[in-house]
């Protein structure tokens, strides 16, 4: 079995039961299942590995073929007691997920990306065998959902891919107890060298308390306790008031960064009268970002992002990871080329990246799936999907951006229309008001409304037509202006009725050069490229483009890997180097001037 890993690093528990591997499946085409209670009396007539798509090879099945109605049965063994509650968790089903348990309707999720859960002890029957079904609708023709990279037409083409439908990420059990801490989040603040915790707890009673220790390198560093006066609990702990602390606090040692990614455990224990009745396990970092001046602060500090567009697919399990090593190696060899960071296309991704990423010191830009219409469903989905990605992702210190819109998907009038605007407005600050400890992007591309970084997509720097918008001349006003009014492709940068006003400017997408090494295979990309020699070549007239500008303060290079037919990766699918890594290394590592200030914007 596959995917054997805890799903939830942020937020774990000892007791867990893993339901991934082989399930009963079955095609419901003419979608016969709910009128012949499938989850009673159905003779499934195939099976399929889970977590992953039937669609991908890793499942057992390898279906292209488009098949909007799915449905899944497995048994479970698990011995209901009176004083426990059962969870049963998803990571993510694309896209409407009914469940039912021992034939009982448990709920309902719609969205394809997050994670969600129920509690099924009411649903039990008395025996230790029990039956869970799942029935999943994906209408992957509907225009009102989010689907991202995934094409509609049963085949891939373009920038579009195989599509993913139904169970993608681990399902899980998780007995727990029926007073339990619901949630936890981690707010540091590396000014005041405090960390404020605050959370939820299931059935709470007067009494309760709960108590925090935080580890560094397995050393205890410090002992928290409240007794919280309602469900909510919310406590501020100085950890300057560590000696450990004040040492590091002079070398940068103790926050999170690409190079030193300092974490700290923390044990957080419900109990009352000194009977312990949970305990959770999680981390956190201490992390600042923010923007000023035209710059993008990492603690403080100014950081040049070096970023690579990642799509997230592998060749056998699609949308899935084949295991929690791949995201480690995509990460680690993401680094050994020089990069700092991603930015996650058109896709959540699983908790585990998220993890590694953590661990490893790896910058993120989280982003989700576009609907391509806009309507009031699609707004009513987006919204309701940006919350739970917060909801879930929210304490890993690597993420530090959200971008809720993409180059005027869903948006295609945004340019002129103010209700496509004023979408584009609420999401920015909807983010923003769930999630004050990063920065939010606008309709990343073009077209940009009210944003915190000006993301700007160029396939053609490097080129000669360009070449007077990234080159820097001290006798010439800053080429800030240029790049922001001299868009590459048929978009303005800003939407009519908006403006610069002295955001970082950064290249959020640009390179993609094509390169095919094998004969038998072909593909496209942006730009392309013959041979190793003349594909690292053009690598580097691209970045050296990048690198001559004092207004651009980061890039995000398209893209880390091939995938399907388009093969403008720095990696083969299959993550093999296209490049002798050191080569790229070299290049990403030019000399980061100090950026000019765009004085005086509002006056231009």
């Amino acid at each position: 079995m596959l995917r054997t890993e805890y799903p939830r690093p942020q937020f774990k528990r000892d007791a867990w039961i893993n339901l991934n591997g082989t399930w009963y499946f079955d095609y419901d085409d003419k979608d016969e299942g709910l009128t012949g209670a499938w989850w009673k009396n159905h003779s499934f007539s195939k099976s399929i590995e889970v977590p992953f798509s039937y669609q991908s090879k890793l499942s057992g099945i390898h279906d292209l073929d488009p098949h909007e109605i799915v449905w899944y049965q497995r048994e479970f063994t698990y011995q209901k007691t009176d004083n426990e509650d059962l969870l049963l968790h998803f990571g993510a089903v694309d896209f409407i997920a009914t469940v039912w348990v021992d034939g009982q309707l448990v709920g309902t999720h719609t969205g394809g990306e997050t994670s969600f859960e129920f509690e099924i002890s009411n649903c039990l029957n008395g025996s230790a065998t029990h039956q869970l079904t799942v029935r999943v609708d994906d209408p992957v023709k509907s225009e009102e959902q989010p689907r991202g990279k995934q094409n509609w037409v049963g085949h891939s083409f373009s920038i579009f891919y195989t599509g993913t439908t139904g169970i993608w990420q681990t399902v899980w059990l998780e007995p727990v107890s029926k007073q339990r801490i619901k949630s936890l989040k981690f707010c540091s603040d590396i000014d005041k060298g405090t960390v404020n915790i605050t959370g939820k707890v299931t059935n709470f009673k007067l009494g309760d308390q709960i108590s925090f220790d935080i580890f560094h390198d397995n050393q205890k560093l410090v002992t928290a306790s409240i007794e919280p006066e309602a469900n909510t609990f919310d406590v501020t702990i100085n950890l300057f008031d560590h000696h450990i602390f004040r040492t590091m606090f002079h070398n940068d040692g103790w926050t999170w960064t690409p190079v030193h990614p300092t974490l700290f455990d923390c044990n957080a224990t419900l109990s009352k009268n000194n009977q312990i009745t949970d305990k959770v396990t999680s981390y956190f970092g201490m992390r600042k970002i923010h923007a000023d001046e035209g710059s993008i602060y990492l603690n403080n500090r100014p950081i040049y992002q070096k970023l690579v567009l990642d799509q997230g697919y592998w060749p056998d399990g699609l949308l899935t990871a084949p295991s929690d090593e791949a995201f480690k190696k995509d990460i680690e060899m993401s680094k050994k080329m020089g990069f700092n960071g991603c930015r996650k296309h058109q896709k959540v991704e699983d908790p585990r990246f998220l993890y590694w990423a953590d661990k490893l010191g790896y910058l993120v830009w989280g982003e989700c799936a576009a609907a391509p219409a806009f309507t009031a469903t699609s707004i009513s989905r987006a919204t309701s999907e940006w919350e739970e990605i917060i909801e879930r992702d929210f304490n890993h210190p690597a993420i530090i951006t959200w971008i809720p819109l993409n180059e005027s998907w869903g948006v295609p009038q945004i340019h002129s229309d103010p209700q496509q605007q004023h979408y584009s407005e609420m999401l920015y600050h909807l983010v923003h008001s769930l999630d004050n400890t990063r920065l939010v992007g606008s309709n990343d591309g073009w077209e940009q409304t009210v944003t915190d970084v000006c993301g700007i997509h160029n396939y053609g720097q490097g080129n000669s037509n360009e070449k007077e918008k990234y080159d820097y001349f001290v006798d010439s006003l800053s080429n800030w202006q240029k790049l922001v009014s001299q868009p590459s492709a048929s978009w303005s940068i800003f939407a009519k009725g908006y403006r610069y006003t002295g955001q970082p400017i950064m290249l959020t997408e640009c390179g993609g050069i094509g390169y095919v090494k094998s004969d038998d295979k072909k593909g496209w990309g942006y730009t392309s490229a013959t041979s190793n020699d003349n594909y690292v070549s053009e690598y580097a007239r691209v970045i050296a483009a990048i690198a001559k500008s004092q207004s651009i303060v980061g890039f995000c290079y398209t893209q880390l890997s091939d995938v399907e037919q388009e093969v403008n990766g720095l990696l083969t699918y299959d993550r093999q180097f296209k490049a002798d890594p050191e080569k790229i290394k070299k290049i990403n590592s030019f000399f980061v001037p100090t950026k000019i200030k765009p004085v005086d914007v509002a006056d231009k």
